[in-house]
């Protein structure tokens, strides 16, 4: 099977074709966008950490015209801090189940599932990862949810993996630029 170049390695032309497709990105927070630690003080506040290439990577899928939507089983004004800064208006938390939601964002947008993608890290993630037509799994994510994942990044969850996504997919749109804006 043929393989495609990117910046981070080799891809099949099967998954690039697919990543061409993509209207819709959705990602997973603990674990995904943040490294998976959540710091909580004595005074009940709570820290998460984001990398700053996942934000530029989100930013210009937006200016592509990609939707970005985030579906996190955790509730946290962090978040909802983070996401406003970067301009993504499609935000669920608290979901014990995903599934829900990105079927009900889907007929928001009028897409069908596969121009989504979806990026998690455990097993609450697969039923939208197998649902949608990319799948994916960050590199430290849970075995089981590596193995049925049609993509696995090279980059760990929260050190750039959603960055890396996202220039897979304007890569495959023939869209990657490698002057694009970073402020994040």
């Amino acid at each position: 099977m043929a393989e495609i170049m990117t910046p981070y390695g080799s891809v099949s032309a099967e998954l690039f074709e697919r990543a061409a497709r993509i209207r819709l990105l959705i990602c997973d927070v603990d674990g995904v966008l943040s490294n998976g630690f959540i710091y909580m003080g004595n005074n009940g506040e709570e820290f998460k950490t984001f990398c700053t290439r996942d934000g530029a990577g989100m930013k210009a899928l937006m200016r592509a015209g990609i939707e970005i939507g985030i579906i996190t089983g955790r509730s946290s004004r962090i978040v909802s801090d983070r996401m406003s800064s970067l301009g993504v208006r499609h935000l669920v938390q608290g979901a014990d189940e995903k599934l829900p939601h990105f079927e009900r964002l889907l007929g928001e947008l009028g897409l069908s599932a596969d121009e989504a993608a979806y990026i998690g890290d455990d097993t609450i993630d697969l039923p939208v990862m197998q649902a949608c037509g990319l799948g994916i799994a960050v590199a430290d994510a849970h075995p089981l949810v590596r193995s049925q994942a049609t993509m696995v990044t090279r980059i760990q969850g929260g050190f750039g993996a959603v960055r890396e996504v996202c220039d897979l997919i304007l890569q495959a749109k023939g869209l990657l630029d490698a002057g694009q804006e970073t402020s994040t």
